[in-house]
């Protein structure tokens, strides 16, 4: 069974995003405003973070045999993804990212 990700506070009611198969909802964490030295960098200066906290993930890829494969990772898990992954979503105002599972590269604990 597939998690879901739910996002209110919209007039129109709630939103549930249940990515399908091997995807995953990531938020991206946000970029940091200075460097290690105190010097503010401006949006265009800042290079996208490769880092998020999954959302929703979903039921896993679907095998020869029929059945799904078990993914790596939950809601709530802090991860670090490829440089081009996935696919920008707006839910909500909210900013996502729906990758696939193999471009997840690591778990942070």
């Amino acid at each position: 069974m597939a998690k879901s990700a739910t996002k209110s506070g919209t007039t129109s009611g709630t939103t549930k995003v249940r990515p399908l198969g091997e995807n995953v909802l990531v938020r991206r964490i946000e970029a940091e405003e200075k460097t290690k030295g105190g010097i503010l960098l401006p949006d265009a200066a800042k290079e996208k973070p490769k880092e998020g906290i999954v959302v929703a993930v979903g039921d896993g890829k679907l095998l020869d045999d029929g059945k799904r494969a078990t993914i790596a990772v939950a809601a709530g898990n802090r991860v670090i993804f490829s440089s081009y992954a996935g696919n920008e979503v707006k839910v909500d105002g909210q900013e996502y990212l729906l990758i696939a599972e193999s471009d997840i590269l690591a778990i942070v604990e």
